[in-house]
């Protein structure tokens, strides 16, 4: 039986329950982004274009550095940062060792600026020269791709060469050396051979394959927070949009915060674009057939799905 006592105590309670404030969503309190040395990264920084899009919200922005592709996701994968840009082959190297991260937006680049290089009075001058040459790449970064895919359409296997796995500045040092025979390198590195060492190309990204870039989120990042994923990937597209028309200033930014040599900076940015779109189904058919690629000649585990891993973005929803 319904009493006078329990109407009264449920009025009460509902009456509580409306006048309780709304609940803020959820933020965190900063968003720590991982970029690499290069891009248009530096002139976003200084221009604080995040920083002042996120400010509103009571958030934070963290900018983290890193070498190269492969340990800015890991730390990704591990938590330590939210959000990241990295070439095509370090995704999937990512989710083949079972990563949490998340394709968010790409960069459809021109595929001119990451090359395979060599010494200026080097014998080699074709890709097929480099049957048991000692070749130096960024282990699982996106000129490992590039040498892969490069010896594939040379007819040559991977075990056709030395491999010479070496961080950027390692690498550096051993082509200046002559302790390798070529290097596959993206920029700013790539400029600076060229500039320093007056190195030559074999061949440019474009000539072997069609290379991407990548915004990359953590997964529970993603799941948490849609949201203001779709609003750094808004940010980032409007950032290049100014960028693709401001290179003298996205050069001289990047030459400040590297201390790298602006003739080499102008280089890489008049040879680059920054166009952010969303993961459609050329850029998914492009990176899977890297994945692929690399299934084959027993770089990863087991094949894997890119899409699977693809987070939907549409612009301006």
């Amino acid at each position: 039986m319904i009493t006078r006592r329990y109407i009264i105590a449920t009025t009460l309670l509902l009456a509580t329950a409306l006048a309780a404030p709304a609940r803020a969503e959820d933020k965190p309190a900063e968003i720590r982004i991982g970029t690499q040395k290069g891009g248009f990264f530096p002139a976003v920084r200084q221009r604080q274009t995040l920083e002042n899009a996120f400010k509103p919200l009571g958030i934070e922005i963290k900018w983290i550095d890193f070498q190269f592709g492969p340990p800015l996701l890991e730390a990704i994968n591990v938590g330590s940062v939210d959000f990241g840009y990295v070439g095509d082959a370090p995704p999937i190297f990512a989710q083949a060792g079972g990563a949490r991260i998340r394709y968010v937006a790409a960069v459809k680049s021109d595929g001119t600026s990451q090359a395979i290089i060599v010494p200026k009075d080097s014998p080699i001058k074709t890709l097929a020269d480099l049957k048991g040459k000692r070749v130096a790449f960024g282990k699982g970064s996106s000129a490992h791709n590039l040498l892969v895919a490069a010896l594939e359409k040379a007819g040559l296997a991977w075990t056709d060469i030395t491999p010479a796995p070496l961080a950027p500045a390692d690498a550096t040092a051993a082509f200046v050396k002559g302790s390798v025979d070529a290097w596959s390198i993206w920029d700013p590195y790539f400029a600076l051979a060229e500039l320093k060492e007056n190195a030559r190309v074999i061949a440019f990204d474009k000539d072997v394959h069609q290379p991407n870039a990548f915004y990359i989120a953590g997964a529970d990042f993603v799941e948490k927070y849609p949201s203001l994923v779709a609003k750094l990937n808004t940010t980032f597209a409007s950032e290049g949009v100014w960028a693709d028309s401001h290179h003298e200033e996205v050069a001289k930014a990047q030459a400040e915060a590297t201390g790298v040599d602006i003739e080499a900076i102008r280089r890489f940015v008049d040879r680059s674009n920054y166009r952010t779109v969303p993961v459609d189904a050329d850029v998914i058919r492009s990176q899977q057939a890297v994945a692929d690629r690399f299934a084959r000649v027993g770089l990863i585990p087991k094949p894997v799905n890119v899409s699977d891993i693809v987070w939907k973005w549409t612009p301006g929803s």
